[in-house]
């Protein structure tokens, strides 16, 4: 029987490296990209088992769960790991950073997550990049949650590794990411003698037998679909325009905190400029049952009660790739005012205004 999505020609090496030449695009990067051919942890653990030296100290900031899972992993390393912890409902200063660096001058890696779609915050890292560029640390970011929500520049902010994945802002599957690699970086895993090697996890593999060899024959059969799905996504903010993309992002996340307080709902990230434009976070009492209420009453409302310890002060709403629109945010707040057994109508009205006034209609 014939299917769209069966019998497929395999993938070409050139197709394969036409899409990494459009990743690198997106993040306005000269560093070499690696597509890999999973879930965005399968990056995470490979640049941390990487880069991180056994006998070396590594800056873990935590602002949300992946900073836990990153910690862990940097001490099955053998690394000295100091956790830089902020409460989640905040972002991490660069000045918190610096002094974390000044007091542990023997750091040399630095872990950081950009956007917290769990938890709604955003970090500064152009600022934290000086940073740890002044202090001489390798530093990786986990991009997952905001690339394709927020302005995202890793040469530019002096990220040596820059870990995406497609399925937030960008609209696409989970099983397909990618990394940016430096110089810096690839040196540093050279000459790290624990650092992965013939694993799914090598990184250096990647390069010496796709990159190095001239990006000619794949080292073995990609991910067709996902790699297909990831290509027609690039294509799509090609089509719409970066800044278009980011945009829209950023006015879904002003609409529902001004639509969200109408309705006498707090958010969980108290400052805007802290705020991710990925998802916005709400402190709602019994958050779980007033979840399943809004969904009863819109089962395709993009909401979402807190992960862990959350789920009982917090509801989350999903505002990406395509989701980040007027009429998404709408039936998130209809719902929500539906389960208060409240009007929508003040929420609505301060939602549009909001979006009106976030792309300047």
């Amino acid at each position: 029987m014939n299917h769209p999505l069966l019998d497929l020609p395999p993938l070409t090496a050139a197709r394969f490296a036409s899409i990494e030449r459009g990743v690198a695009e997106l993040l306005r990067t000269r560093a070499d990209v690696v597509i890999t051919q999973g879930e965005a942890l399968l990056p995470l653990e490979g640049c941390i088992r990487s880069g991180a030296r056994p006998g070396g100290a590594a800056l873990n900031v935590v602002t949300g769960p992946y900073g836990n899972t990153f910690g862990n992993w940097l001490r099955d390393c053998g690394t000295t790991v100091v956790d830089l912890a902020v409460p989640f409902d905040t972002a991490v200063s660069a000045a918190e950073v610096d002094r974390a660096l000044a007091a542990h001058p023997q750091i040399d890696f630095v872990s950081l997550v950009h956007a917290e779609a769990a938890t709604g915050n955003t970090n500064p890292v152009a600022e934290i990049g000086e940073a740890v560029r002044a202090h001489g640390a390798l530093f990786m970011l986990d991009a997952v949650a905001s690339v394709g929500a927020e302005p995202l520049l890793p040469d530019e902010w002096g990220v040596d590794l820059c870990v995406i994945g497609a399925q937030k802002a960008m609209g696409g599957p989970a099983g397909v990411s990618a990394v940016s690699v430096s110089e810096r970086a690839w040196a540093r895993f050279a000459e790290n003698p624990a650092a992965p090697r013939r694993s799914y996890l090598s990184l250096l593999d990647w390069k010496e037998r796709w990159i190095d060899a001239g990006r000619t024959a794949l080292p073995h059969a990609p991910a067709q679909l996902e790699m297909l799905a990831l290509e027609a996504c690039l294509d799509r903010i090609e089509a719409e325009g970066l800044s278009a993309v980011t945009a829209r992002h950023a006015a879904a996340a002003a609409a529902t905190r001004a639509g969200a307080a109408a309705l006498g709902i707090a958010p969980f990230v108290a400052e805007d400029a802290a705020a991710a434009p990925v998802a916005t976070t709400l402190r709602v009492a019994e958050a779980s049952r007033v979840t399943a209420l809004a969904l009863t009453a819109d089962p395709a409302a993009p909401l979402a009660a807190g992960g862990g310890a959350l789920a009982g002060e917090m509801i989350r709403v999903n505002h990406y790739g395509a989701a980040a629109g007027a009429d998404s945010v709408r039936s998130a707040l209809t719902a929500l005012a539906t389960a208060l057994s409240v009007s929508p109508d003040p929420a609505l009205e301060a939602a549009t205004g909001a979006w009106r006034a976030a792309l300047s209609y």
